[in-house]
Formats: C-alpha cells, sequence, structure tokens
C-alpha cells in the first residue's frame, strides 16, 4: 500500500470510524476477528413530531461482526465476513454476510456486501451523524446490497471492482463497474457506472469521485448523475476534515433532484457540520447539526457516545 492510500486510509478510519476487530484466533492458515460497537445516541428534531411522539428519539444501536480467513495455498484464501445490528427496540438487521476467494487475479465473493460504487461514495461518507443522500441515485448504487457477485482486485495506485447484482425481484438485476487511483501526492480519483433495471425500469448512474488528503486536512467531492426511467437524477456530495490530536471537526453538502416532465424537484439539499472527540481507541463522542434546506424540512441535532470493541 502505497504513502497516499495510506494516508486516505487513516484519515478515514478516524472520520467514519472503523475500527479495528480484535484477532481472537491465530495460525498459519486460519485468522479469526470480532468486533462491534456499543452506541448510544439521540436525534432531536421536529421532524421527530407526530401526535404521540415528542421531538426526541433514541437511535442507540449496537453492532457485532465476525470475520475470517483461512489459507488453502500460497495463492489461494477463503475468507467470509458477518455483521448484524440491533436498536433497543430490539430490531435486528443483517448488514453483510458474505464468502469469497481472494486469488492471484483478484477476490470473488458472493453474499450480502457493498456494491463496486460504494468505494467511490465512501470518499465524502465521513460524517458519525449525517450526510451520504446525495450519491445514491438508484438502488444498484448501494451498500449492503443483496445477491451481490462482487470482484475486487488492488493493484496497488489502480483498485478495481466490478459486481452483478441478481436481485430476487423480476427484472430488477443490475451490474456495476468501478476504478480509483491513488498518487503519492495523496489525491484519489474514481469513476464507476451502474445499469440495470428496477422493477423493470431501467435505471443508470454514474460516478465521479475526488478525494484530497494533506497532512491533518482531508477534502472530496462526489459528482452523480442517471436516469431511472423517464426521471433524470443528478446528486453531488463535498466533504472536509480537520484532525488536530483526537478532536475532528468535519463538515458535508449533499444534494439530489430529479426532474420528470419538467418538474425539478429537490430530493436532499442540506448542510451537516460535526465534532467527534476520541479518548482513546475504544471510546469517542459526538454531535452534530442538519441544516436542511428543503422547504417542509426541520434542522437536525444528533449526538452519541460510541464504544468500540
Amino acid at each position: 500500500m502505497n504513502k497516499a492510500v495510506l494516508t486516505a486510509s487513516m484519515m478515514a478510519a478516524f472520520m467514519a470510524g472503523n475500527a479495528t476487530a480484535a484477532t481472537v484466533y491465530q495460525d498459519d492458515t486460519y485468522e479469526l476477528k470480532v468486533g462491534g460497537r456499543a452506541e448510544a445516541r439521540f436525534n432531536i428534531s421536529d421532524e421527530n413530531e407526530t401526535t404521540t411522539q415528542s421531538a426526541f428519539e433514541d437511535k442507540t444501536r449496537a453492532r457485532l461482526s465476525i470475520q475470517g480467513k483461512s489459507k488453502l495455498s500460497s495463492d489461494l484464501i477463503a475468507f467470509g465476513k458477518y455483521e448484524e445490528e440491533i436498536n433497543t427496540d430490539g430490531e435486528h438487521k443483517t448488514r453483510y454476510i458474505y464468502a469469497g476467494l481472494d486469488t492471484s487475479i483478484g477476490a470473488f465473493s458472493y453474499g450480502k456486501q457493498d456494491s463496486a460504487q460504494v468505494m467511490l461514495t465512501d470518499y465524502t461518507d465521513i460524517m458519525a451523524t449525517f450526510g451520504g443522500e446525495g450519491g445514491d441515485l438508484i438502488q444498484g448504487n448501494k451498500d449492503k446490497l443483496d445477491n451481490v457477485f462482487l470482484y475486487q482486485q488492488d493493484m496497488g495506485a489502480i483498485t478495481l471492482a466490478a459486481n452483478y447484482t441478481a436481485k430476487d425481484q423480476k427484472d430488477s438485476d443490475n451490474y456495476g463497474l468501478a476504478v480509483q487511483y491513488a498518487t503519492e501526492m495523496g489525491l484519489n480519483l474514481g469513476l464507476g457506472y451502474v445499469d440495470g433495471k428496477e422493477a423493470n425500469v431501467s435505471a443508470d448512474q454514474a460516478n465521479v469521485a475526488i478525494s484530497y488528503s494533506l497532512g491533518d486536512l482531508y477534502l472530496a467531492g462526489l459528482y452523480v448523475m442517471g436516469a431511472l426511467g423517464e426521471v433524470d437524477l443528478i446528486g453531488y456530495e463535498v466533504a472536509a476534515a480537520y484532525q488536530v490530536g483526537s478532536f475532528a471537526i468535519q463538515g458535508t453538502y449533499n444534494y439530489q433532484e430529479s426532474e420528470n416532465a419538467g418538474i425539478t424537484t429537490e430530493q436532499a439539499n442540506a448542510f451537516a457540520l460535526e465534532g467527534v472527540y476520541k479518548l482513546n481507541g475504544h471510546l469517542r463522542g459526538y454531535a452534530g447539526y442538519l441544516f436542511d434546506q428543503r422547504d417542509g424540512k426541520d434542522d437536525q441535532l444528533q449526538a452519541g457516545l460510541r464504544f468500540d470493541f
């Protein structure tokens, strides 16, 4: 991994909070890791209010992740991952469940996992609270999708990814291709494309992503365009973060609109700003505020404490 990729990965780990799972067993041919989080958090907004519900909404959750790999030969490794999330209402959600083979020509996997485009949308999806509303125009562009056949190949500065999603619903399959290039100067560039159908309606999306890391500063942008049947779609996201020791201040702007028969509708239009403080490698606190610019929508405040294990 070159310096540019390593620096970007370290910044992303601080901002998005991807904790390293603990290795609970390891020998010459097998490795097992377990990780997760307990995240006590809440949201305050008039958006939450109903005749019976106040502006305060609990969003506490926990996650458990188990992943492993087994060496079959010098150039063949089997791997798998399972991750589950539960909230205080007892609702379970399987985030990931997939298995595959890592070979000398790339990694092949199948299951519930990210599409090939996620390595690009992650450029701007950095917040602990809000963000990520402008990038996904169609379902085939998203993360944590069912029935995904995924291929990935890391060639140092260049990373390739391709996926085919075979949906349970008829006439809803899609495929996607993505590539990113990381320079030694901290600049990353990415291109991606998705094509297919959703409920027998044609759907496509193109992605262009860029990020730049310089010391403690991180900047990123994502532009997307596509169509769902007769509806034209565009969106963009910009993100910035600055880290000072154990504290980071982060901000994003997300915009998305659809046009149908000459009528334009804003699907997302919001600024978000947050602060994150890491007390150590396991505990962090954060607070963020969303300034929603759409008519009839209210701002939101979200805060929480998160313990990674």
